[in-house]
């Protein structure tokens, strides 16, 4: 049936209002009737007034009442139409708004009407009965039942589904609802709802219910709830199983004082004590199975809704095992004071009137006084000031019969100085009288502090070297294709300044890894054998412009201060920082000294948590005349990231970056700080012997390379898994007249060599962290079919973690590097 969707939705809406079809107006016909005969007698008689024919007077009368019909029963049907119209555009507008899926089929299963949000769920120009059939053909389950659903409607059944189905990969479920329409056999109006999200936070509830659940009862306490007559609203498994019942039977007809063996009386039906109140605890003997009593402590809220009625919540403990605990401590305290002078651990007697009455050795040792000195002393005394209500309040509670049921760690005073301690405590049964024991924490907490101290700057260490690695590979790239502009752009061209810019802030950024590196102690350092006076002499002139002209700079170089092996643009680094450190805490101005002096010691000094050996040392002072450092802030400033500067002015890495190139480079750090005066850096760097100066000249090799011995034609493999690295280090070293075979992988690297003669390879150049076969396993593949290969190792990370891999015929190059660099350590290696 051919029927346009619109009336076929009017009329429902029709035959769903009870409208039935319209009839012809009597009246309207009468008054017409009646019209049309005074109409013909008018002009019959005007006809004889006017002497006219007759004839031509009635004919012209029709004419004119047929034309006035006419137009009368077009604007009849013009206004319908317009209403129609109108009806079906709202229609149209409500169905077309709804957030559901909408179709509308006939008795073949041909559409009449769907929607756009149904022709969303099917494919482009297929929308249909067929296709949201089909979107539940892979869940045979789904798909049977939405077959019985269209059965159904068919016989004139309306239901309703939830279907899930795979389509587009993606689990999705749809409420389906089918609705034969009154009046049109075979007609179906369907309704599509997805219900994803909704299922999804169904089984969220679901499952965080039964994980609640599953808590409850599994706890060691038992939870209860009752309402203003004591009838138990709600209670766990723990609960019942103590009260020798099941939860089925507690919550139908179970009250609370039913299981009480001496209720509280005088008091509303849901209290566990006489006084009542909002916040009630209590110990109170419950009945156990078999007719037996345990003693537990309850605590409990009562809470009075608005409505009035009254609601508790209440946690139950046993006490049973507290009691056993009592009896063991017992016969454990008849013992205590065989072992009571010679316990390891300090020990106090303290009575009732809250003076310490007693104690051992070890306590007098741990305070710095005499046993004669503490005996009497209010035990108050002893405490410090932070921690001494919180100590008094729990002595209260102990001397009233509790026990204190995990240890505290609190502050004494000794001799005047804070002791960080473990404090345990009990009470004599039958004596007012506590003892209390004292663990020394001092050696632990120096030692969780080292840990974790360690440990943070292990996990900001591991941290930086993998943020430097990835952007090496980055900067690498960037650097070198700038290096390949530079080729074609020479000076004077209009686009020279703009790389030039580029490669800059590319150097920029490769110095900020070299900090993330410093700090963590993972830096390629190239040291050499130095005076530390020159590099300071070479430096002073930035210093100056750095520090500005309202603060002084004095410089003074000592007599034989011995050289040093140190990577001189680092050492730099470290003055420099040390210089802006200096120059930040003299804000109105000041004198900064730098000094150089040889230093030796004959015993091991300890500097913070690093203990520097005996030996001969070259000393640099930093001083500075600035607001000084506080002591709460003196054990963190060579933590990385840790700042007192503004946000946006400082990135607390100048300090961690000095620290990690001290260390590295084998020396050590002492700061000396007194606020308002100011701080001084002392640098002990490990001094050369002479034999050592004299062995590391005869080390020193001539590292300047010509530009034209850059050049090559040697057939090199090089393996580097990103791509722009690759791309750069294949058109720079193929520019200098390398045959450069190019592989992402080590994979593709062994595949390429089944096809190339691995013979004919002069180098291998590789990554050293790739997927899948690294660097290294692939340098040993290579070495195994030709021992005599040599290789050179590029990475991101630092050459120490090669040391394992690096031997003869082994090289290192560190990124990022240049187009010159890549060059020349590849014409160094293959000429060595």
């Amino acid at each position: 049936m051919d029927l346009d969707h619109s009336e076929f939705i009017l009329e429902q809406k029709r035959r769903s209002e009870g409208e039935m079809p319209r009839r012809p107006n009597v009246k309207a016909i009468i008054s017409a009737f009646a019209f049309f005969i005074l109409y013909i007698v008018c002009c019959i008689a005007l006809a004889l007034l006017l002497d006219i024919n007759k004839t031509t007077m009635l004919a012209a009368g029709l004419v004119f009442i047929v034309t006035a019909l006419a137009a009368f029963y077009v604007q009849r049907l013009l206004h319908g139409y317009s209403e129609r119209e109108r009806e079906r555009r709202l229609v149209r507008e409500v169905l077309e708004g709804s957030r559901a899926a909408r179709l509308i089929t006939d008795g073949a299963g041909n559409v009449v009407y769907a929607n756009e949000k149904f022709k969303g769920l099917c494919a482009e120009g297929q929308e249909g009965i067929e296709n949201l059939a089909a979107l539940f053909e892979e869940n045979e389950e789904a798909s049977t039942h939405f077959k019985t659903l269209a059965e159904n409607a068919q016989r004139g059944l309306t239901d309703s589904i939830e279907l899930s189905t795979g389509h587009e990969e993606k689990e999705r479920w749809f409420m389906v609802t089918a609705q034969p329409v009154s009046g049109w056999a075979g007609y179906v109006h369907w309704r599509v709802d997805d219900i994803s999200r909704q299922r999804e936070v169904d089984k969220t509830i679901r499952e965080e219910r039964e994980k609640l659940i599953d808590f409850t009862d599994n706890a060691p306490v038992g939870f209860f709830s009752v309402d203003g007559g004591g009838r138990f609203l709600f209670v766990n498994a723990t609960l019942a199983r103590w009260l020798g019942t099941d939860i089925e039977r507690l919550l139908s007809r179970g009250t609370l004082h039913t299981y009480f063996d001496q209720p509280p009386v005088a008091c509303e039906p849901y209290d566990i004590s006489e006084k009542g109140g909002p916040r009630q605890v209590a110990e109170v003997l419950m009945k156990g199975p078999g007719g037996k009593t345990f003693l537990a402590s309850v605590s409990q809220t009562v809470v009075v809704e608005e409505n009035g009625r009254v609601r508790t919540r209440g946690v139950v403990h046993d006490l049973t095992l507290e009691r056993e605990m009592k009896q063991a401590l017992q016969a454990s305290e008849d013992r205590f004071q065989r072992f009571f002078e010679e316990a390891p651990l300090g020990i106090l007697l303290v009575g009732d009137n809250a003076k310490i009455e007693d104690c051992n050795a070890a306590m007098a040792t741990m305070l710095g006084q005499t046993l004669e000195e503490i005996e009497g002393k209010a035990f108050r005394d002893i405490l410090s000031e932070e921690d001494r209500d919180s100590v008094l309040f729990a002595m209260n509670r102990i001397g009233q019969g509790e026990q204190m049921s995990v240890p505290m760690e609190i502050t004494l005073l000794a001799s005047g100085k804070p002791l960080s301690v473990q404090m345990h405590a009990r009470r004599f049964k039958g004596s007012d009288n506590i003892v209390l024991h004292f663990i020394d924490l001092t050696e632990q907490k120096t030692l969780e502090a080292q840990f974790i101290q360690s440990q943070k700057m292990q996990a900001v260490g591991q941290l930086a070297g993998g943020v430097a690695h990835d952007f090496n590979n980055l900067l690498t790239a960037i650097i070198g294709f700038c290096d390949l502009l530079l080729l074609r752009h020479k000076p004077g061209d209009p686009s020279f300044s703009d790389i030039m810019q580029i490669k800059q802030n590319s150097n920029r950024a490769a110095n900020l890894v070299r900090q993330l590196l410093a700090f963590s102690r993972q830096q390629t350092l190239r040291p050499q054998v130095q005076d530390i006076s020159d590099i300071l002499a070479e430096v002073s002139n930035l210093i100056r412009r750095l520090i500005g002209a309202n603060i002084e700079l004095d410089l003074v170089y000592g007599q034989d201060v011995g050289m040093v092996k140190v990577d001189s643009g680092q050492m730099e680094q470290v003055l420099i920082n040390l210089a802006v450190n200096a120059r930040d805490a003299m804000e109105d101005g000041g004198k900064l000294t730098m000094t150089t002096a040889p230093f030796e010691n004959t015993e091991a000094l300890k500097y913070g948590e690093d203990t520097m050996p005996p030996g001969r040392w070259v000393k640099v002072d930093v001083t500075d005349t600035g607001c000084g450092i506080p002591v709460e802030n003196l054990e963190r400033i060579f933590e990385p990231f840790f700042t007192t500067k503004e946000v946006g002015q400082g990135t607390g890495l100048g300090l961690a970056t000095v620290y990690g190139i001290v260390r590295q480079t084998g020396g050590f750090l002492k700061v000396d700080s007194e606020v308002e005066k100011g701080t001084t850096f002392t640098l002990y760097l490990p001094a050369l012997s002479e034999a050592e100066v004299e062995a590391a000249k005869n080390e020193v090799k001539e590292e300047e390379v010509k530009e034209s011995d850059l050049t090559g034609n040697a057939r090199i493999l090089l393996v580097e898994d990103e791509d722009a690295v690759r791309m750069f280090s294949t058109r720079a070293l193929t520019n200098k007249g390398y045959e450069v075979l190019g592989a992402e992988h080590g994979e593709a690297a062994l595949a390429l060599l089944e096809k190339e003669d691995i013979a004919s390879l002069d180098l291998l150049i590789t990554d050293v962290m790739m997927p899948g076969i690294d660097g290294p396993a692939l340098a040993k593949n290579l070495r195994e079919k030709q021992p005599d290969l040599k290789i050179v190792f590029i990475s991101g990370y630092t050459e120490d973690k090669l040391k394992d891999e690096m031997g003869e015929g082994i090289y290192f190059l560190p990124k990022p590097f240049t187009l010159k660099q890549l060059a020349a350590k590849i014409k160094e290696v293959l000429e060595d």
